[in-house]
């Protein structure tokens, strides 16, 4: 029996150009309130309680901020909590593999996106603070990919820092004198989409590269679930991929438009692998060592037109997957256990 095409939604560049200069609306509200009644410094303070990975409580912070944590906790009608569970079901199975995917494929992939990344490259947290920002990225993917995570709450609690953090970093490169309009609106609904991609789409895209076998359904659930998460944290529905055929398109129709090199994508590879080869400078491996590792597996990965594009450097290590998982510990192994 013929397998079903699929119906497929395309992404054109007049939906794409239109999305570029959109933001988050209720987020962005709320950080428009904060500044408003407290400038600069208010918006600080929240932001040091929003990358605290380990404080959810709501007492004290601006009523604003308890509003939106209320208000935006639901999940959309579409959402499937059993196609979900089966989500995280394959994300815990193959945790220490797509920990590694997450680090040297997803991250320097949205490195490609040359107007995108001028905000990280502006803000220099991540450049600067690439270890601390590694944790905290894993402790949200971690996080979210743990169903007592979701019975706790935590899950969706998290999702809703990293969107007000988006909205913090988003108002400070307006706010900057820094930022190209040109370069679309910081950490646009397009940027978002792609990013939601990097975490879902180019994650099973990676298993494939590593000779995992999952089903169709299972890669769908996966999806599905990032999905749901990618709406909480503020992606508008509409570039949201409803199957797998929908998300290769718009992964096409956004590198097609954004991927080229850049400085900043360049420098910002150089920090994530510098920062890989801090983290494995606790091994037996020599931290050069371990940067090499990262950076073929990076071009395994990418392919060598993108790590070319990215600057990652041709190491003499043949390019295959050697039991790298355990000698390059991208995030704290205490998260792998779920």
């Amino acid at each position: 029996m013929p397998t079903l095409v699929k119906p497929s939604r395309l992404f054109s560049d007049e939906l794409l150009i239109h999305y570029r200069q959109q933001g988050d609306a209720p987020a962005d509200a709320v950080i428009a309130s904060v500044t408003e009644s407290g400038g600069a410094v208010a918006l600080r303070t929240l932001m040091n309680w929003l990358t605290d990975t380990a404080d959810f409580g709501l007492v004290g912070q601006p009523d604003v901020v308890q509003s939106f944590f209320t208000d935006y906790t639901k999940l959309p009608d579409w959402a499937d909590q059993e196609r979900m569970k089966a989500g995280r079901v394959l994300f815990k199975k193959h945790a220490g593999l797509i920990g590694l995917i997450l680090g040297t494929y997803s991250l320097p992939y949205t490195y490609m996106g040359a107007n995108g990344v001028q905000l990280l490259w502006l803000t220099e947290r991540i450049k600067n603070d690439t270890v601390r920002r590694l944790q905290e990225t894993g402790e949200w993917v971690f996080g979210v990919n743990n169903s007592k995570e979701w019975t706790s709450g935590r899950a969706i609690a998290r999702t809703l820092k990293v969107r007000l953090i988006h909205a913090g970093a988003r108002w400070f490169g307006l706010h900057s004198g820094r930022w190209n309009p040109e370069w679309g609106t910081p950490v646009n609904q397009e940027d978002m989409a792609g990013t939601n991609l990097a975490f879902s789409y180019i994650v099973l895209r990676g298993m494939r590269k590593a000779g995992i076998t999952v089903t169709e359904q299972e890669e769908e659930n996966y999806q599905h679930h990032i999905n749901v998460i990618g709406y909480l944290n503020g992606v508008t529905e509409e570039l949201l991929p409803a199957n797998l055929r929908e998300a290769y398109h718009l992964d096409r129709a956004i590198a097609r438009r954004q991927f080229s090199s850049s400085e900043a994508g360049v420098g910002l590879t150089r920090a994530l692998l510098d920062a890989i080869a801090k983290i494995g400078s606790t091994t037996t491996d020599r931290p050069e060592s371990i940067r090499n590792l990262a950076a073929a597996q990076m071009r395994l990965f990418l392919g060598n037109a993108h790590a070319d594009a990215l600057g990652i450097p041709t190491v003499p290590i043949e390019k295959r997957i050697v039991n790298v998982m355990s000698r390059l510990p991208i995030f704290p192994t205490q998260l792998l256990g779920l």
